[in-house]
């Protein structure tokens, strides 16, 4: 799996605290691994975000992504669950 970050993910990953971007990095490399490694909860998203997934970074933080082709992700948004999901 390969993935992009779109111009709005790197406006908010800019905004991450240091200890933030370090477990989106660990993160980030399990799913470029292994996309559905339980401990991503990867899961596809209804609503607003129909079409689109998210996976668990940690704590509240989630990144918001959709397949552009079968082996590229776009990383969309990451934010907190209560930010996304109003």
């Amino acid at each position: 799996m390969n993935a992009t970050p779109h111009k709005n993910f790197l406006k908010k990953y800019i905004k991450l605290r240091p200890g933030e971007k370090q477990k989106f990095k660990e993160r980030r490399d399990l799913f470029l691994n292994d996309p559905f490694n339980p401990i991503l909860n990867n899961h596809a998203l209804e609503g607003k975000y129909k079409g689109y997934r998210s996976i668990n970074i940690g704590g509240d933080l989630r990144v918001v992504y959709r397949l552009v082709a079968d082996d590229i992700a776009l990383f969309v948004t990451i934010d907190t669950h209560s930010n996304l999901y109003k």
